[in-house]
């Protein structure tokens, strides 16, 4: 089917039975969302790592894919990482992430697959954007200069997916997650995200039995959180009931000040010392709250309580990362 026009879709889409592939299922959302799609009794979980296919090589992922033959696809594959990661490497981010994006829709095409949907990230958005942030607001203005490589990427995807959705007829389609966190997260404080750094740098100042915790800023700005769990729930929703031309939002509809979560981190960790702020760092955007109202729409709700999951993380930190890494420093695959 060809043509300029986004065709129509079916209304559901059933994953009982199919051969579903997870691309990046060892990162943090990936293999939430095959815990999650366990519950769905798909006819096969289709998974690879990355020593095996590397999903920058575009024949290394056309032959794999020519040869699982997929019906149902969820791209959660990526270089991540927070905002010193983002600075450091930005040839990286973008290329990386623009090769893995265009292998797998380009295969997935090749191929027949059923249904695509492709994950991205909150940080597409102008850094000035009206809140809350609505669908919408992509592309009317300049992107957040600390992480722009990353999201020039995941906007690239985007594009792509509606690309191929018109001119070819495939059913791919996209999902904005907010900022997430839960097990399987990177602790790494080099490259890390908020959430996890707060975790490892309480639980560190805690067995130092120091006095304070430093915090990066002014501690001030505005984030909203959601457990990689909730996230997956989100994601197989949306596989089921949504087939539309624009991304979705994928978030809570609430936000935290930073200074406010380092403080209920340093609750949920146990450690009793004072909060420092290195305003020497950047803040980042000053606010990032996505309007949620699209996927509520459809029937979705997150579950997980905020310190609930908070304790989740902390309790999957303990046991997994204490003195290292999580395994999403990388391109997961």
């Amino acid at each position: 089917m060809t043509g300029l026009n986004s065709p129509d879709f079916p209304s559901h889409c059933s994953l009982k039975g199919k051969r579903i592939w997870v691309a990046g299922h060892r990162g943090m959302v990936g293999s939430a969302v095959v815990r999650r799609l366990e519950r769905e009794a798909p006819g096969e979980l289709l998974t690879v790592g990355s020593k095996s296919v590397d999903l920058r090589d575009q024949q290394a992922t056309r032959a794999w894919m020519a040869d699982a033959r997929p019906e149902l696809v969820i791209v959660a594959a990526a270089k991540v990482g927070g905002i010193l990661a983002n600075d450091h490497y930005p040839a990286d981010f973008l290329y990386d992430n623009l090769m893995i994006e265009a292998n797998i829709i380009e295969a997935a095409h090749r191929v027949g697959v059923e249904k695509l949907i492709l994950l991205g990230s909150s940080c597409i958005y102008p850094k000035f954007a009206d809140q809350p942030i609505q669908e919408g607001a992509l592309l009317t203005g300049a992107l957040e200069p600390t992480n722009e490589w990353y999201a020039l990427a995941k906007i690239a995807g985007i594009k792509l997916c509606q690309a191929y959705r018109r001119q070819h007829g495939c059913d791919f389609i996209s999902a904005m997650p907010t900022n997430l966190y839960g097990p399987f997260d990177n602790y790494d404080l080099q490259s890390s995200h908020v959430i996890p750094a707060l975790i490892r740098k309480a639980h560190e100042a805690k067995m130092a039995k120091a006095d304070s915790m430093e915090i990066w800023g002014s501690g001030s700005v505005r984030r909203e959180f959601l457990h990689a769990d909730d996230c997956a729930d989100a994601i197989v929703t949306l596989l089921k009931v949504y087939s539309g031309d624009e991304h979705v939002n994928v978030g809570t509809g609430e936000d935290i000040r930073i200074d406010d979560l380092a403080r209920l981190v340093m609750d949920v960790v146990g450690f009793e010392g004072s909060l420092r702020k290195d305003t020497s760092k950047p803040d980042g955007t000053p606010r990032k709250l996505l309007d949620v109202s699209r996927l509520r729409s459809l029937g979705w709700e997150p579950s997980i309580g905020f310190r609930e999951g908070l304790a989740d993380a902390y309790e999957w930190y303990l046991a997994n990362s204490v003195g290292g890494r999580g395994p999403n420093d990388r391109i997961s695959g």
